[in-house]
């Protein structure tokens, strides 16, 4: 650990917090409906888009009307995407002649993407034609973006609005967010990223002579504008294989900084919005500081642990005179261009948010350092979260820590002006419990049928690691992956596949059933007894809830995991 390395971290994370205000009030004028720059260039596209699909933008939706709608829509992205996939070998935009996937990566990598999970079973550069890149995935990533973005606005309608039956237009948010967040700042990002060195181009690979005489395929392709989209979009699904390792995703300190800026941007932003609509920016900053906190714990943890280096070289007595830890820390599976300090910057903002997007490799990382991300996808990413996905996922631990203050002081709960009931409290622990159903159930199976085991590159500990942190992060629509699991067969493929359609839409539907049921609740004026939910004691509580319930139901899994190897690596075993 270096002085410089903590600088890196807290100018990252001081940049985001100045940006989080200004971006937050554009975002709420954007979907407020009001006059911004972004609507006086693109509104005439906007209202044709409305035309053309007969959408009135004044008419709004009900809970179960808004939620249909994103179901069908998404259904159609899966429908239109997995056929892409099987179609690819006949479809333009592919000079390297890829085939088709076959069904079950077909149906794994439809999934992903359209769950904005965009986990990959498969080397971009090998397997995916330019048009399916373009056509298929970089659109996705726009619109699963988008979706988030929309639902969770619609959670923010149900406690800011007063006995209303309606939540918003699903058509509306999805267009706006995608034509006047998502595209403006992708456009500027990618044209950014092409300045460091990324290629955007639709050449055909080039095959050249090394200096050894050997021949050497250099893929490239337009990369920019999938990198850009990826990352503000927290989709984090890689042009090449070795995603943001790569140099032609990622070539410099400054684009690496740039791209951990762009996953935090919007979800950080989006707290602001949240405290706007509800009328009181001081809401919103409780949140933000809540995830700022567990955001600071974990990127401090996972940069004290790769600092130290592994503990098998202390247990092994390589280096007594420097305790036997590696000399400046663990750079197994980092690059050299980036550091210690960046690479567990990244690793832990990928896995607070719902990107995926790695510059390192994590499952070369020691196992407390391994053990940060893997923790964060199991919190619920909450911690700033995915683009949208954050901000409702830790509004429903809000409902939950209000609950529990409740019970404390022995009276109804209240949010945000709204009593929070027993329909509330149901409905938010059934969006909760889904997550572990999932990631302890899957991870249960595949540990001891032989199709899962045949996927772990390590025995022991970590190679159960592997397994779980596939789920963890399937389920979390997350995408990263411990690189030792070999995860493109049909078992894997499939049940990966369901993980994160249960980790989507299963958590989804009960938010939106909390949604409906908050709008139609009267308000209520704060009283003497009236928890506050901006100070202190309501962050202590709100972070409480959120280690609590993640430490009690996954600290079995991760005892057997990450923790029992690095007790091992102290004793000197192997694996």
């Amino acid at each position: 650990m270096t002085l410089t390395g903590w600088l890196q971290i807290l100018i990252y994370f001081a940049v985001l917090t100045a940006l989080t205000r200004p971006l937050g009030g554009y975002l709420f004028r954007v979907f407020s409906g009001e006059a911004t720059l972004t609507s006086r260039g693109l509104g005439w596209l906007e209202r044709g888009l409305y035309r053309c699909a007969g959408i009135d933008p004044r008419a709004e939706q009900g809970w179960i009307a808004y939620t249909l709608a994103m179901l069908a829509f998404n259904l159609v992205c899966f429908a239109g995407l997995f056929a892409m996939l099987l179609l690819q070998g006949h479809l333009p935009f592919n000079p390297q002649n890829f085939g088709a996937l076959t069904p079950d990566l077909a149906f794994n990598t439809a999934i992903s993407f359209v769950t904005n999970t965009n986990w990959q079973s498969y080397g971009g550069e090998t397997t995916l034609s330019y048009g399916t890149q373009m056509a298929g995935l970089t659109v996705h990533n726009f619109v699963s973006a988008a979706t988030g973005i929309g639902l969770a606005l619609a959670l923010v309608r149900g406690f800011a609005r007063r006995s209303a039956q309606t939540v918003g237009n699903f058509w509306v948010d999805l267009t706006r967010a995608t034509l006047y967040v998502l595209l403006p700042i992708s456009v500027v990002a990618a044209l950014f990223l092409v300045w460091q060195g990324i290629p955007q181009n639709l050449l055909a690979y080039t095959s050249v002579t090394t200096l050894e005489g050997a021949q050497q395929v250099i893929a490239q392709g337009p990369v920019a504008s999938q990198v850009a989209i990826k990352m503000l979009g927290t989709n984090g699904g890689g042009f090449f294989n070795a995603n943001a390792a790569h140099p032609f995703e990622n070539p410099t300190a400054l684009s690496d900084f740039v791209q951990t800026l762009l996953i935090f941007l919007i979800p950080a932003a989006l707290t602001n919005v949240f405290g706007r609509m509800v009328r009181s920016e001081l809401q919103g900053w409780a949140l933000y500081s809540a995830m700022a906190v567990l955001f600071l714990v974990g990127v401090t943890t996972c940069y004290w642990a790769e600092g130290r280096g592994n503990p098998a070289f202390a247990a092994l007595h390589v280096d007594q005179a420097a305790n036997a830890l590696q000399a400046g820390g663990n750079m197994e599976g980092k690059e050299t261009r980036f550091g210690i300090a960046r690479s567990a910057l990244f690793a832990t903002i990928t896995t607070d948010a719902s990107c995926g997007a790695v510059n390192g490799m994590h499952d070369s990382f020691t196992p407390l350092g391994g053990l940060v991300p893997m923790t964060n996808i199991l919190l619920g990413e909450v911690i700033f979260g995915g683009v949208g996905a954050g901000l409702y996922g830790i509004l429903l631990y809000a409902i939950i820590a209000v609950f529990i203050a409740g019970l404390m002081v022995g009276r109804t709960p209240e949010y945000l002006g709204k009593k929070i009931e027993a329909r509330e409290v149901k409905l938010t622990m059934l969006a909760l419990l889904c997550l572990p159903l999932s990631i302890l159930g899957f991870t249960a199976v595949a540990s001891v049928l032989p199709q899962g085991l045949a996927g772990i590159a390590n025995n022991g500990p970590h190679g159960f690691s592997e397994i779980l942190y596939a789920y963890t992060s399937a389920t979390g629509n997350n995408g990263s992956a411990f690189a030792g699991l070999s995860a493109n067969t049909s078992f894997y493929n499939s049940t990966l596949g369901l993980a994160m359609l249960i980790g989507r839409f299963a958590f989804i539907v009960p938010m939106m059933a909390t949604a409906g049921a908050l709008a139609a609740k009267k308000y209520t004026p704060p009283s003497a007894g009236t928890f506050p939910t901006t100070g202190g004691l309501f962050i202590a509580l709100l972070v409480g809830v959120i280690v609590i319930v993640g430490g009690l139901t996954y600290f079995p899994a991760v005892a057997l995991g990450p923790i029992v190897e690095h007790l091992a690596l102290l004793a000197g075993l192997q694996y």
